[in-house]
Order: C-alpha cells, then structure tokens, then sequence
C-alpha cells in the first residue's frame, strides 16, 4: 500500500485531452491495476474505452481519481465510504430546479417561437 501523501505533491495535469491508463498511473501515484479495479467500484468513474479496450481518461477523470486517492489513502475511508462521500457531493452540486425559474423560461420560449412562426 502506498503511503499517504498529500494530492499537491502529485505532478500537474499536463493539457491533454486523453491519458493512458500508464500516464495516469504516474499521475496519480496509483497503480494501474488499482485503476481498474476503481472503475468496478466507483460509478463516477468511466474512462473512454476504445480499440481492443484500452482505456483512455480524460481530466476530470484524472481529477476524480485524485479526488478518490485522497479519501482513501489521506483521510482513511473505506470503498463503501468514500463512494458515499462521492455521491453526497455530487448531489450538493446538482443544481436545484426553481418552478419560477421553468415557467420564465417556458414564456420566453413560447415567445421566440411565436416569433419564429410568423
């Protein structure tokens, strides 16, 4: 098991769109088959996969993992835990539905349209 570290002693996130399972690897200070272990356990994580199933992420997927290596090996949950600790937030940031909000948006919509058809 690697020891616990800080994520800011890990190297940046060069500006790439996709990442090889090896790069992230590097990146992350995980290794690769932890990675794939991961995407068994975590829902939120879901690399492209493309010829012969190479897995290729993109940085939010880096970021994630990142997120997921710290509540692991930093703050000590378990897998249980940490897939809780990922759901409520990402539940925190689902943005709220505001009934005025939809029913503005609703008569502008009609309006255009209405514009539209004539």
């Amino acid at each position: 098991m690697l020891e616990p570290t800080n994520n800011n002693e890990l190297p940046p996130i060069p500006g790439k769109r996709y990442f090889t399972i090896g790069e992230v690897s590097d990146l992350c200070a995980v290794k690769p088959h932890v990675l794939r272990y991961w995407e068994q356990e975590f829902p939120q994580l879901k690399p492209v996969k493309r010829r012969g199933n190479r897995r290729y992420y993109q940085r939010q997927d880096v970021v994630m993992i990142r997120e997921i290596r710290s509540l692991l090996y930093e703050q000590g949950y378990t897998i249980g835990g940490a897939r809780l600790q990922l759901s409520d937030t990402q539940q925190k940031e689902a943005p709220k539905c505001d009934p005025q909000m939809i029913q503005q948006l609703r008569m502008e919509m009609e309006e255009v349209l209405e514009i539209l058809t004539v």
